[in-house]
């Protein structure tokens, strides 16, 4: 399976009045499951298949806070705390868009060994139904899935996903102030899903 398959299916929801959406992003990459693993969890430098951003993080551990911060440190995109470690095979963590003021989700990335490479699936869990994450994150999952396919298999991003990071780039200078990463320290606490 070479292309992005893309699932939307509801979560349990059992004593909510709302339902929460669970989307699942799976494609398999040619190339063995640690390399995936390595590239997926590497905070020493900018990860193109996470919107030109670097993990910041005391330490990928459970509990362990992480930012996804610009490349030249400023903003912080995405916060959230790791809820899940055990690689090479399962990592989650909380997740909010600094920009948005949208309740806690989670993502979850799973690795699978399988014949010819590794089986990836990025699961977000929780967001919430009708926000502009929801939104974001429909499509910043089937970005995430098809560049790191592409990056671990030819060491870059897609075309597609060279031009979208190209044009984020241009216009990185209308970042919201509320994402300025001193805005997001790793002890600030930003709520459970």
């Amino acid at each position: 399976m070479n292309e992005t398959t893309s699932q939307a299916m509801p979560a349990d929801t059992a004593g909510t009045d709302e339902a929460a959406d669970r989307s699942y992003f799976r494609v398999h990459i040619q190339a063995p499951i640690h390399k995936v693993w390595a590239e997926l969890t590497r905070t020493d430098s900018v990860l193109p298949f996470f919107f030109n951003s670097v993990c910041r993080t005391p330490g990928l551990e459970v509990g362990a806070p992480v930012r996804m911060v610009s490349k030249d440190g400023k903003y912080a995109a995405v916060v959230g705390d790791v809820v899940e470690f055990d690689p090479p095979y399962r990592y989650s963590h909380t997740f909010k868009f600094t920009s948005q003021d949208d309740p806690v989700c989670t993502i979850h990335y799973v690795l699978k060994e399988v014949d010819g490479g590794t089986e990836f699936t990025l699961i977000n869990d929780g967001v919430p139904a009708g926000t502009k994450s929801e939104k974001y994150m429909q499509s910043g999952g089937e970005f995430i899935v098809n560049n790191l396919k592409a990056w671990v298999e030819t060491g870059r991003p897609t075309l597609s996903g060279r031009f979208a990071l190209f044009m984020m780039g241009l216009t990185a200078g209308l970042t919201p102030s509320q994402c300025r990463a001193e805005n997001w320290p790793f002890d600030r606490d930003i709520g459970r899903p």
